[in-house]
């Protein structure tokens, strides 16, 4: 991938522009078991919610452009991210256990998120 990412000096070696990046994360379209109408309303809060952390992350990313060192993306937006996702993901999982349903398995795998060069 070439390009600048926030925090980083310089644009590509061959003089042309950096590319754009965004926040990408996996998503959970498809990874929920079966939810109990009793959770549903709270896992759809919670699933808003995720997108609404990566649209967050997405701006900060864009306001933090030549901010910090080479690992000010990573320290500052992505991890924190993660651990915003942990904490989320964990509720959907407590509200569908909590309601009867099956706890779904391998959620974590959906917190960590990275950077692609924009569309």
């Amino acid at each position: 991938m070439t390009g600048a990412f926030a925090g980083q000096e310089g644009a590509p070696p061959d003089g042309r522009q950096a590319a754009a990046q965004v926040i990408s994360c996996p998503s959970a379209d498809g990874r929920l078991p079966e939810i109990p109408a009793q959770a549903r309303a709270e896992v759809d809060r919670e699933l808003a919610g995720l997108e609404q952390q990566i649209a967050e992350a997405n701006e900060r990313l864009i306001r933090s452009q030549g901010e910090g060192g080479p690992n000010f993306v990573q320290n500052a937006i992505l991890g924190p991210l993660e651990d915003k996702r942990g904490a989320v993901l964990d509720r959907i999982g407590q509200a569908i256990d909590r309601e009867g349903g099956e706890r779904p398995q391998g959620l974590d795998a959906l917190d960590t998120c990275g950077l692609n060069e924009a569309p």
